[in-house]
Parts: structure tokens; sequence; C-alpha cells
């Protein structure tokens, strides 16, 4: 048998993107760009997956901009939103258990001389609303968090943001990282009063090398290539219309948010209950995380060799974020768990085709491993 679940890294392209991929390679195959026949489909289908990804946030085409995934796009969101900013002031807020993608931006722009704030957080890996209030003032001009923690799940308080810029009299752009949010959770840019976010396509079954980031109309901030006309000048470049299309038919294929929810917290409870009988593991993960994402610990016995018997089993988990491999967890560890829970992290993250019997062969696993790994002698701790 086998058992997917490390849909937090990638997911498996769903039938709808495959048949889109394939279509826009052997049929709609012109430069978006040409004013023939051949370029003027390719530039159709271009603006049919634009107006499909803008309908899924409610927004307008326009404020939709294709980019090669998650990490490019919050790269110039971060980048063009804090520097287009700076002559109102120079601090940025954000968290300290941000993607990769932010969090090394937030370095970069610290050396350029933004003073640059980052939130703490529980032991869950939640961010508090008081401290997000307390972090932001007057010289805010940019605030970027995720929306959902893509190592344990969390939620964090996006919704605050604007009635912390409100109070503290800043007209700050709002970024939102909404890669592990985006298909799981109904996401409106203007509700959350966000002027960027951040959406990638293999998250939600659609192929890799592929993304698309909101900017609010209005919102004018600097690309980071340069070299031609295409996404309005914010991202030169031919665009790689078979991915674009594979995006916006896993778009279309998105389930109901309503429905898929409640299933997915269905089956996380199921899983807690099943490793609750083990009595040997430890979730790490909040009861109010995303049910999509599972963060646990097996006592005692490290991430590497239990992911790899799992792994000469047929289940596929991680130890953390596929951006940080091989490094201990900078989010376990800004939660301040015991060192030999920062050992053994391993992160079970669900898709919509997740099931039961996945679960309980995980469960199964994860026990019988536990007695051989501990049997052998467990060389890796």
């Amino acid at each position: 048998m086998q058992a997917y679940f490390d849909n937090s890294a990638t997911t498996k392209p769903c039938p709808e993107a495959v048949e889109a991929v394939n279509l826009a390679l052997t049929e709609t195959w012109g430069n978006p760009s040409s004013l023939h026949k051949l370029g003027v489909d390719a530039e159709k289908l271009l603006e049919q997956s634009r107006q499909t990804v803008a309908q899924s946030l409610s927004c307008n085409p326009e404020e939709i901009y294709f980019v090669s995934g998650g990490t490019e796009g919050n790269n110039l969101a971060v980048t063009g939103g804090a520097r287009l900013m700076k002559r109102k002031g120079n601090r940025i807020v954000s968290t300290a258990v941000e993607h990769p993608s932010v969090d090394e931006v937030l370095s970069k722009l610290s050396d350029e001389g933004f003073e640059v704030v980052k939130i703490g957080v529980d032991s869950y890996g939640r961010v508090k609303e008081e401290d997000l209030y307390e972090a932001v003032n007057s010289d805010t001009v940019l605030v970027t968090m995720m929306y959902v923690n893509n190592e344990v799940g969390s939620v964090m308080p996006v919704r605050t943001i604007k009635s912390a810029l409100k109070r503290a009299k800043s007209d700050a752009l709002i970024h939102i990282d909404a890669v592990q949010a985006y298909g799981k959770l109904k996401i409106n840019p203007a509700q959350l009063g966000a002027d960027l976010v951040t959406l990638s396509s293999h998250k939600i079954h659609g192929p890799k090398g592929v993304g698309a980031l909101y900017i609010r109309k209005g919102v004018r901030i600097k690309p980071l290539v340069y070299g031609g006309e295409q996404e309005m000048k914010m991202r030169p470049g031919t665009q790689a219309l078979p991915l674009i299309a594979g995006f916006a038919a896993a778009v279309n294929a998105i389930p109901d948010y309503k429905k898929s929810l409640e299933e997915a917290t269905a089956l996380r409870d199921y899983m807690l209950e099943k490793f609750s009988e083990t009595g040997s593991i430890e979730v790490n993960s909040a009861p109010d995380a995303l049910p999509y994402v599972t963060n646990i610990s097996v006592p005692g016995i490290k991430s590497e060799p239990m992911l790899n018997y799992l792994s000469s089993n047929g289940i596929y988990v991680s130890s953390g974020s596929a951006c940080s491999r091989g490094k201990k967890s900078r989010v376990l560890t800004e939660m301040k768990l015991p060192d030999a829970r920062l050992e053994t992290p391993l992160r079970i993250s669900f898709s919509r085709y997740t099931t039961k019997e996945e679960i309980d062969y995980l469960a199964e696993m994860l026990e019988k491993g536990s007695k051989e790994i501990r049997k052998t002698g467990n060389k890796n701790l």
C-alpha cells in the first residue's frame, strides 16, 4: 500500500490540471504576445486562466500576476512592497516563523536599513493578536504574515492586521503568504484588507513552476526583473502558458471549501484518536490548527530513521519544510519545544484525496517502526 502525507510540500496533480497542461502544450502552444491566430488563441487562454484565479479571490483579473511560484511571489511582494513604502517609514513587521522565501528577504531588507520586527509565537506556533498590536506603529510600512504555517498548521491572525494598522495610524501595505491556505480556506483579499497575496499552484493539485501574486489595484510595486511587457511589466518574459492553464484547471477543481474543511477535520480527529491508542505519539500542532497539517513527534526516535522506515513501507511524510531540508526546524525552535522534540518531528499533511485507510496504515507503521527502530538501537540518536 502507498500513503502520501507530504501535501504541504507538494500535491499530486489532479486529472483536470494534467489535461489542461497537455492541451496547452499540444494545441494552444503559441506565444501569447504574438499577433497571429496561434498567439491570439494563446492569449485568450492566458486571460481565461487569469479570470479563473481572480474569481477564486473575488478580485479583478488585472490584479492577478502570474509568477513561477510561491517563492518568487513572496520575494516580489515583500521586496517591492518595502521599497515602495520606504519614504513613509522603515519598520517591517512579520513573524519569527515565516517561510524562508519571506524570512531571507527580510534579512536582506534589514541590511538595506529597514527595521525588521519579528513577532514571536506560543508553544503551538501561534501569534497572539496583542503582540501584533504592540509590534505595529506609525513608522510601519509593511506587514507580511503567512496565513497558515507550513510546518504546524497554525492559523495566523491575518484578519487583525488591518485594525492594528488603523489603530497605529499607519497606511502600511499588507502582504499575506497564502500558499498553505489557498484551496483550503476561502480567501478574499478585500475582506482581509490585503494589498498583496501570494498563491502557489502545486499546493492545490496543479503543476509546479507557477503561482500568482495578487496586487491590489493602485499599489505600484517595482518588479525584480526587467525586459518585457508581459504581466503588465511586473513579471516580464514569455508566460509559461501550459503551467498557467494547469494552475487554472486546478483552481476550477477546488471542491466546496466548507465541506472539505469538515471532512479534513473529521479525518484529522480520527488520526489523532488512532495515535492516542499507541500512547507514544506527541502532537506539536495546536488543537485549532488547520486540520490539513499536523506535526507530531515519536519520543526517543529521531525524524530521519522514522521517515526512512515509513518510506521503505510506502508511506511518505516529511520532517519539516521542504525548503529547509536537513536543518533543525526554526518553527519548532521558536515554539520553544524541548530539545528532544526538536530532533523528532514528523509533518503529516492531507489533501482531499487522503483516506482513513491510509491513516490506519500510517498509525500501524508508526507503531511498528517505533518498536523496530528501538530494537535495532536507533543509531541515529
